[in-house]
């Protein structure tokens, strides 16, 4: 009995051990040019010392190319509706940018993900539950501005927050609001953002809105809007190698906005260029959910006049094998 007790404690704290693995070929269609990319290719390591203690560490050792520790931090649950968490994470703010490449719909990010929202940063956060009927889960940290890889000589009198709300009501509804405070520069910048989705009956529909304004009115403010819809289909059969059809389509625009960087002049200036994207596709899952998914997708792009368009903004076919393990 006591060996049996032994056992199942042990096993209790063994940890886990997950990955992704993101292969695609994309195709640009006006320049006929194409490429092959892992875009990921992440592992990390989760677990608990005791019930109250859990930690995480994640690294990306391809990310577009490049080797990234994401996640190292340890959590405190002093009892189930209370968490404190110490580390590098990634910040409580979007919807759509809080997700996993593994959780992700479509083979790439929406502008809110990718440019105007992803944050990563080395801080604390407050977490807590309350259920007034429906689940409410609240969110807030502090953290350096540092970022991923400028930890070990910043020191700062500057405080980065970021505080987050998701009201998760019944039949599958979701509201999420969520304020974010950075200083990447010499000028801050705030941002507000606001999505809802539902999802259930083989729908995801989704919509969000983030507004980022900078200090003293140093760049001209930037709107952002991601929305999408997707609807499941499953496959009935025995052991079909398809097991579910997902269509989909998305629209996602984004003003001209500036990451926070200067230039010679001590000016911010445009990173990006307003633009907008219409984004269809489909996704055969092989194993559900979001353990293995082939994502086909076309985007199409559509610039303001005078805009510049990155090298891997442009309209385009992608083909994407994602797998999770």
């Amino acid at each position: 009995m006591a060996i049996t007790a032994s056992m199942n404690a042990a096993a209790q704290f063994k940890p886990e051990i997950h990955g992704t693995i993101r292969g695609k070929y994309e195709y640009q269609t006006e320049e006929g040019e194409g490429r092959f990319q892992v875009r990921n290719a992440r592992f990390s390591i989760t677990g608990k010392v005791i019930d109250a203690v859990s930690y995480k560490a994640e690294i990306d050792l391809s990310d577009e190319g490049s080797i990234k520790m994401l996640d190292a931090y340890t959590r405190i649950n002093p009892w189930r509706s209370l968490n404190f968490t110490i580390g590098q994470m990634r910040v409580p703010f979007t919807i759509d940018a809080h997700r996993s490449p593994h959780q992700q719909y479509f083979a790439n990010r929406s502008f809110i993900a990718k440019q105007v929202g992803n944050v990563r940063d080395v801080g604390a956060t407050l977490g807590y539950t309350l259920n007034p009927g429906f689940p409410i889960i609240l969110e807030a940290g502090v953290f350096n501005g540092s970022g991923l890889t400028e930890q070990k000589d910043f020191w700062t009198n500057n405080i980065n927050y970021s505080a987050k709300a998701q009201l998760i009501f019944p039949r599958g509804f979701n509201l999420t609001l969520s304020m974010q405070k950075i200083k990447p520069e010499d000028f801050g910048i705030m941002m507000y953002d606001a999505g809802a989705y539902y999802h259930g009956n083989c729908w995801h529909v989704e919509a969000e809105y983030l507004y980022k304004h900078y200090e003293n009115n140093a760049y001209g403010a930037v709107h952002s809007f991601d929305g999408f819809v997707n609807y499941d289909i499953n496959i009935n059969g025995k052991k079909p190698l398809v097991k579910k059809i997902s269509p989909l389509v998305r629209y996602d625009y984004m003003s001209d906005h500036s990451d926070g960087s200067l230039d010679d002049n001590g000016a911010l200036y445009t990173t990006d260029y307003r633009r907008q994207r219409i984004t269809g596709g489909v996704t055969l899952s092989l194993s559900t959910p979001f353990v293995s998914d082939i994502r086909i997708n076309y985007e199409k792009y559509f610039y303001r006049e005078g805009a510049i368009a990155k090298p891997s903004e442009r309209d385009k076919v992608v083909i994407e094998f994602m797998t999770r393990f």
